[in-house]
């Protein structure tokens, strides 16, 4: 009894039996009986300490590449901007190329009684309304984004004028005009290079731009280790201002893209005169065929 009221006094299962009197048998514990365990340091709510780690430097398999900065053309001159393969790319800026009192009338003239309307192009197979206005003038069709605008020789009598105008200064000669309006900042036009095969190798668009000022950017072609990812290419701002004429020569189409991009602030109409030479369509081309360019192998 003493030994019973020995351990009754003893409380917790850490309670040592007492020891058994020799000759008998240890019984083998079920399995609903605890069994006494030394408790670990968990035991009592630590955790084990994590050994730190050492961080090792390693040089990164692609090297480090900074992202050029953007070039702003805003001084009336000639401009070589890129040198390749394909040729020289060549930009002409002219500034106040219309007087700003000439400039107003033409442009209101132009907004009033052009025949803009609204093109529906097609990519991947469905079709969207361009972010702009248009309207075609030329003796042979112009298809781009797989949409055809129709031949249309009805010069309006200004735009006459004004391509005699641009001819005289540039020293080259138009057959076609494609006329783009931009009625707010939200009217734009993506990335693009007019490298259709109607327009010849090598083509040279010369642009006046009437009303607000638009930002007009281009940027570099990327060669085929790039996958066609643009980030490192050079790009190019020209901001085009009321009554300004911009030329791109040589091989821009071939080596640049551009845009005017869409802008959310306040911005006022903006008519975009882009003289060009169209021709005919060659038999073995569908209408709005892409011209590449593929380098030669020496």
């Amino acid at each position: 009894m003493s030994d019973k009221r020995q351990r009754a006094r003893v409380q917790g299962s850490w309670a040592k039996p007492l020891p058994r009197p020799s000759g008998q048998t240890a019984s083998v514990p079920n399995n609903n009986q605890s069994k006494s365990v030394n408790p670990g340091p968990a035991s009592w709510g630590f955790r084990p300490q994590k050994i730190p780690q050492t961080f090792e430097f390693h040089q990164p398999i692609k090297p480090v590449r900074d992202v050029p900065p953007e070039k702003v053309i805003e001084q009336a001159g000639d401009y070589e901007i890129s040198h390749g393969p394909s040729g020289i790319s060549r930009l002409r800026l002219l500034p106040g190329f219309l007087p700003p009192e000439q400039a107003d009338w033409m442009f209101s003239k132009l907004l009033a009684e052009l025949p803009w309307s609204q093109k529906t192009n097609y990519k991947h197979g469905e079709s969207y309304q361009e972010p702009r206005l248009t309207c075609w003038y030329g003796e042979l069709p112009y298809t781009y984004s797989q949409s055809t605008m129709a031949a249309n020789t009805q010069w309006h009598p200004l735009l006459l004028t004004l391509r005699e105008a641009v001819e005289q200064m540039t020293e080259c000669s138009f057959n076609s005009l494609l006329c783009n309006l931009y009625r707010d900042g939200h009217d734009s036009i993506s990335w693009h290079s007019d490298n259709e095969v109607s327009l010849g190798a090598k083509p040279t668009i010369a642009s006046l731009s009437l009303g607000d000022t638009r930002v007009f950017s281009l940027r570099k072609q990327p060669p085929p280790e790039e996958n066609g990812d643009y980030t490192y290419m050079e790009q190019i701002r020209v901001p085009l201002s009321h009554g300004t004429l911009l030329l791109m020569l040589g091989a821009t189409q071939d080596d640049w893209q551009h845009q005017v991009a869409k802008e959310y602030h306040d911005r006022g109409p903006r008519i975009n005169l882009t003289f060009r030479n169209i021709y005919p369509e060659p038999e073995a081309h569908r209408p709005g065929t892409k011209l590449q360019f593929t380098a030669k192998r020496p």
